[in-house]
């Protein structure tokens, strides 16, 4: 599933497509969305803001559509009207004179009134973003230490979108790595001094990720890497998807485990609980 970060480019990649020119033409698959085809036509796009993993695309006139990928939708802009090859099923599309912004695959969409945003069942529980940036690590200290988060395995609070949106398994282990906790603790279990370093890597490896497409280890050593011809999977990260390969750090095999069902990744040297 796309992560806070995925969602945020795609985004911005739509927001320079088909913001502040007239929408032409929207098509919904879904003929309970099919009404408001009429009534975007010749809105145009104030502004498209991402909410974790879930994306509004706001108009000129007072509706939105309301998108989350889930496992398999993914956004395509292309010129206009220039629709890939694909077998995947179209769900939405916005076109202007110029580009169209393509959702495929993806089943959760709506359009909702500002209303009805605040009111929403998914986004009026969602907790911070991970990439808002009013949001800082003093804020996320003072909710990893209340005592609804307190006693709560990393593990599974850092999957939490209540706790903080847009987070998914290789943010989790990225960032529960860059500050060096395992992921079987608990906030109770940390030190103050812990706890405010997780704060600071929950805001930092999301915001790189987002800046630098995807890559959350050290981006020196990424460069190197690259440059050596590596294949991209090799620099990515610093432990996800790096199952008994040497941690960056201290040569150490990361190790893979699970938390219902969800795989996570860790050194158990750099991370020792």
């Amino acid at each position: 599933m796309p992560e806070g970060p995925e969602i945020r480019r795609a985004a911005d990649k739509i927001e320079r497509a088909i913001r502040q020119a007239p929408t032409e033409e929207i098509f919904f698959a879904f003929d309970r969305l099919k009404p408001y085809q009429e009534k975007l036509i010749q809105a145009q796009v104030a502004a498209v803001q991402t909410r974790g993993k879930a994306m509004l695309i706001h108009f000129d006139n007072d509706l939105s559509i309301y998108s989350h990928n889930q496992l398999y939708g993914v956004w395509m802009v292309r010129s206009a009207y220039d629709y890939p090859s694909t077998n995947r099923q179209l769900r939405l599309a916005i076109h202007n004179a110029k580009k169209s912004a393509l959702l495929y695959s993806a089943s959760d969409i709506d359009v909702l009134t500002p209303s009805e945003i605040e009111a929403h069942p998914f986004l009026s529980q969602l907790g911070p973003d991970v990439l808002d940036p009013a949001l800082n690590p003093q804020q996320l200290v003072e909710q990893l230490q209340s005592s609804r988060h307190v006693r709560r395995q990393f593990t599974t609070l850092f999957l939490d979108q209540h706790f903080l949106a847009g987070i998914g398994n290789y943010l989790r282990s990225e960032i529960l790595f860059v500050a060096r906790l395992h992921p079987r603790l608990r906030p109770v279990d940390c030190t103050s001094a812990q706890l405010e370093a997780l704060a600071a890597a929950a805001i930092a490896v999301p915001y790189q990720s987002y800046r630098y497409n995807g890559i959350t280890s050290d981006l020196d050593l990424a460069n190197q890497l690259k440059a050596q011809g590596q294949p991209r999977r090799q620099y990515r990260h610093w432990v996800f998807n790096r199952d008994q390969q040497p941690c960056r750090i201290c040569q150490t095999p990361v190790l893979k485990d699970f938390a219902s069902s969800r795989r996570f990744y860790y050194c158990p040297i750099c991370q020792a609980s």
